[in-house]
């Protein structure tokens, strides 16, 4: 597949899949097992035999966003379509990792775009987001990652993106205040310039927002 010329706010890396990292799986192990030593525990004890392995396949997967690519996810997948009204997939899920104590991000997207003779799979959507959760993350920056994926891709009329979820660093540690929410959007294009259009997304996307 040949990619559209991205523009500067969509990061090249994003286009081309990552290479590995320098560091081998059992060194990762390793770490794990220092972690638990120094929390108090030990590692070699029948119910933490196997955690230093468990934990890496975890945040393997739960940060396998880093391994991806735009282009593979795409697969070809951006169709030319003469279509100019609203397009919005909501209420997809997310789950991420803060980037400041690697605990989960739980919450929900909402994505909207407004075709300019290209249209997009609506699973692809939904991969975009999840590409970008699978993340350690700031949910503004997840926003923003994601309306710029979308804008610099399918160079539509505008992109919509607000995202609603609840940190669980807020809920497990610190303040500890379970039932608190956060929502950030980013609006590029004619939601951001055009009041009533950014007025419909806003509408068609409300509801209360429960996280269980």
């Amino acid at each position: 597949m040949t990619l559209p010329t991205v523009p500067d706010f969509v990061s090249t890396d994003d286009l081309k899949r990552k290479s590995q990292p320098p560091v081998t799986e059992a060194e990762m192990i390793q770490a794990v097992r220092t972690l638990l030593i120094g929390l108090g525990e030990n590692p070699d004890r029948e119910g933490l035999l196997d955690t230093p392995k468990r934990v890496v396949k975890a945040l393997k997967y739960l940060t396998s966003g880093y391994h991806q690519s735009l282009d593979e996810l795409l697969n070809g997948a951006v169709f030319n379509e003469d279509a100019s009204e609203m397009v919005l997939v909501r209420d997809i899920d997310l789950f991420s990792s803060c980037e400041h104590h690697i605990l989960p991000i739980i919450g929900r997207a909402h994505v909207a775009y407004i075709p300019n003779g290209k249209v997009i799979g609506l699973s692809k959507i939904a991969r975009i987001c999840e590409m970008y959760a699978r993340r350690l993350q700031v949910q503004e920056r997840l926003t923003a990652q994601i309306a710029d994926a979308l804008q610099g891709l399918l160079k539509p009329l505008g992109v919509a993106v607000v995202v609603e979820a609840t940190h669980m660093c807020m809920v497990m540690r610190g303040v500890e205040k379970p039932g608190s929410w956060t929502t950030t959007s980013a609006m590029r294009g004619v939601f951001a310039d055009d009041v009533k259009t950014r007025q419909e997304f806003m509408s068609l996307i409300m509801h209360r927002p429960t996280f269980h």
